[in-house]
């Protein structure tokens, strides 16, 4: 099943985070099948593709909890 959920980029303290479209079987940095986006939790900036959100969405891949949390601000 396909998942869209966070992978971790950047260094320690300063963490950017890529919203991906990936295969829930692998690890959180694993190859991912699509970047959708981009979130930066310090400067509060969120970068997303609609149209490759709602690509994956109608294939039937799930928006993890922290994903949903995001999107929906």
């Amino acid at each position: 099943m396909v998942k869209v959920r966070l992978s971790k980029v950047g260094a320690k303290n300063n963490r950017i985070y890529r919203i991906v479209a990936i295969d829930q079987r692998r690890a959180r940095e694993g190859k991912a099948l699509e970047i959708i986006g981009y979130w930066h939790p310090k400067k509060d900036s969120l970068s997303i593709d609609k149209k490759k959100l709602d690509y994956w969405i109608s294939r039937g891949a799930e928006l993890s909890p922290a994903v949903e949390k995001i999107i929906s601000k």
